[in-house]
C-alpha cells in the first residue's frame, strides 16, 4: 500500500505538521528524507530497512560515499543532500551559540562539540574560543593524534587564543575509542593548560570529553 493510501494521521509528513518533528521515529524522519521509496516497498520502509542494513541512524548518517550509494535507493544525490543537511545542522548549532552566553548553554555547547567531533576515528583536540562576556568567537581543531594519544602543546594554544583576542575557553578532545571517561592524561593536559593560559589571563572554562553516546564535562566534575 502506498503511503497516500494511508490514514492522514500515520503519514509522516502530515504527522510532522500536526505534531511536530519530535513526534516521528527514525524511520519516519528517514521516509521524509527518501520522498520515495522502491518497487514494492513505500518509503518508510525503505527507511527501516536501511535502518536495519546499516545498524542504526547515525551509522547511516556517518556512512562515506562508497558504502552509503551501494544500498538499494540511495545514490550520489541523495548522499550529497545528506551531507548539506548535516553541515546545515551544524552551521545551526554554531550560530545559535554565537548569539549569547556558551556558559548560559550547556546542553547546546555538549551537542555542537559532539556534531564536530564524535564521528571522527582519530583522536582531535580543539577549542571554542569566546570573548570576555563569553561569547563565542571561534571554534578551531588544534591538534591530531592517533587513535589513542594527541600531543598538546599549551604554548600554541595561548599563542592562538592571543591572536583571536580571547578572554576565555572552551576545551574538547574525542576519544576515538567511544568511551569518554577522562584518563590521567586528560586531567594533566587540563592543568598545564590552565597554568599555561592564566598567565595570560585566559580562563579555562570547561574541558569536555566527546564519546560515543556521552560528554564528559570536566567543569561538572568539579575538576576546573
Amino acid at each position: 500500500m502506498s503511503i497516500r493510501d494511508w490514514p492522514e494521521g500515520e503519514r509522516p509528513r502530515e504527522k510532522l505538521l500536526a505534531l511536530g518533528a519530535e513526534a516521528l521515529s527514525d524511520a519516519e524522519l528517514l521516509a521524509i528524507f527518501l520522498r520515495v521509496g522502491v518497487t514494492g516497498r513505500s518509503a518508510v520502509d525503505l527507511a527501516r530497512d536501511l535502518l536495519a542494513a546499516f545498524g542504526g541512524l547515525r551509522q547511516l548518517l556517518e556512512a562515506d560515499q562508497a558504502r552509503f550509494c551501494a544500498e538499494r535507493g540511495l545514490g550520489t544525490a541523495k548522499f550529497v543532500q545528506l551531507q548539506a543537511t548535516l553541515e546545515l545542522s551544524k552551521r545551526h548549532l554554531a550560530a545559535q551559540l554565537a548569539r549569547g552566553n556558551a556558559l548560559t548553554s550547556p546542553s547546546l555547547v555538549r551537542a555542537y562539540l559532539a556534531t564536530q567531533l564524535r564521528h571522527l576515528g582519530h583522536e582531535e583536540f580543539a577549542a571554542l574560543f569566546l570573548d570576555t562576556q563569553h561569547r563565542v568567537i571561534r571554534f578551531e581543531s588544534l591538534f591530531r593524534g592517533t587513535l589513542d594519544s594527541a600531543s598538546v602543546y599549551p604554548r600554541e594554544v595561548a599563542r592562538r587564543a592571543l591572536e583571536l583576542g580571547a578572554g576565555a575557553i572552551i576545551l574538547a578532545h574525542n576519544h576515538p575509542s567511544g568511551v569518554a571517561e577522562p584518563s590521567d592524561a586528560d586531567r594533566r593536559i587540563t592543568e598545564r593548560l590552565r597554568e599555561a593560559l592564566g598567565l595570560f589571563e585566559i580562563r579555562v572554562l570547561d574541558h569536555f570529553v566527546v564519546g560515543d553516546g556521552e560528554v564528559v564535562s570536566f567543569a561538572e566534575r568539579g575538576w576546573l
